[in-house]
């Protein structure tokens, strides 16, 4: 099966989450960075997502899983060992054209979830097709080499200056040279010696415009 990778716009959107155990936490946390809505239904809990109900940063219904806990869910993902309460999941997401993912069972999954990296807006999703999630995970700690703060703070520029910039270079041809000269020249570098004042002024010279801090599209 080829996957078709996209990135999902989870921002205040209802994600159910089934289990309690490690892997329904390391899942929960990444809806948390997301910014989805999340309810989790388990009758026991690691000490983290605990933190996480206590905190209230997640929904907690403390009891099984019953069929109906999906009602107008966007997004549901089954993590526990219970075979029938996974195929249960599986079955009302299907009947209620919810995006579901079964962990460590790809037949009763419609969506996977890639090993990703973070840096700010930087983020690098690598995927195996279900195959070999292990490589996923190696790749990523071979990219996170390659990538570090200073993309996350790149981006953060580069983002205060994209609309100003498009408002005075209406040809996206010559924005688009534009983008690869900068992102080609020496800021990346400055920004990795931590010498954000000369990465400021080189990006002005490049492009225009020079970054706002707090600024971003």
């Amino acid at each position: 099966m080829n996957y078709y990778p996209i990135y999902l716009n989870l921002q205040g959107r209802r994600c159910v989450v089934i289990g309690g155990g490690p892997i329904a936490e390391g899942k929960v946390k990444g809806l948390i960075e997301a910014g989805a809505t999340i309810t989790l239904v388990s009758p026991e809990l690691t000490p983290g997502l605990q933190s996480l109900a206590d905190g209230g940063l997640i929904t907690h219904l403390n009891r099984p899983y019953h069929p109906g806990d999906l009602a107008q869910a966007f997004l549901a993902i089954s993590a526990t060992d219970d075979h029938a309460v996974n195929e249960q999941v599986w079955q009302e997401a299907t009947e209620r054209n919810i995006i579901v993912n079964v962990v460590d069972d790809t037949p009763h999954c419609n969506f996977i979830a890639p090993a990703i990296l973070r840096r700010g807006d930087l983020a690098v999703a690598i995927s195996t097709g279900g195959k070999a999630p292990a490589l996923a995970v190696r790749l990523r700690k071979q990219i996170e080499r390659l990538a570090g703060a200073e993309h996350a703070r790149f981006l953060e520029l580069a983002g205060s200056i994209r609309e100003p910039l498009a408002a005075r270079y209406p040809s996206f041809e010559h924005r688009k040279a534009l983008w690869y000269q900068l992102v080609d020249s020496d800021v990346l570098d400055l920004l990795r010696q931590g010498d954000e004042t000369t990465a400021r002024q080189r990006i002005t010279e490049i492009m225009g415009i020079a970054p706002v801090d707090g600024l971003t599209t």
